[in-house]
């Protein structure tokens, strides 16, 4: 699965999100896909993403363990909209709501129902391991998601 993929995959699950509201709801891929790339360490053109950047920040937050249960075959907990907010800082993810034209609140909810997807997405079959620059930076991201 590349990069493409896994932001679609990420902005169906905003748009579908009850989180995300009625503005979520009505969001096109064209508006929101850009945005998201740009939130998650990609770029503005919606050209890709920063999986280890995210798990980083995950980390980082103290969220290891839901990590986990997102990369593994189990169900996934649930990340919370407050803990979104807290990974990414308020300024952020303001400035992500504002470029949708939606209030921070429904984009943090949003947020929280697409990340847990889209990670589990990018673990299965492989693609995580391309995503991070193969065993070695997978070793490398893991590492540093559990204090080693």
């Amino acid at each position: 699965m590349n990069m493409q993929n896994l932001l679609e995959i990420a902005a169906k699950a905003f748009m579908n999100s009850n989180a995300s509201g009625s503005a979520g709801s009505n969001l096109d891929l064209q508006r929101l896909i850009p945005a998201l790339s740009s939130l998650l360490g990609g770029d503005s053109s919606g050209a890709g993403i920063d999986l280890g950047g995210l798990l980083g920040k995950l980390n980082s937050a103290g969220l290891s363990g839901m990590v986990s249960s997102w990369l593994g075959d189990g169900a996934n907990q649930g990340i919370s909209a407050a803990q979104v907010t807290g990974m990414f800082g308020e300024d952020r993810v303001a400035d992500f709501a504002s470029q949708l034209g939606m209030n921070r609140d429904e984009a943090a909810g949003g947020l929280a129902d697409a990340l847990p997807q889209m990670v589990d997405n990018a673990s299965s079959g492989g693609s995580l391991l391309d995503a991070v620059g193969g065993v070695y930076g997978a070793l490398d991201m893991a590492g540093k998601l559990f204090g080693r």
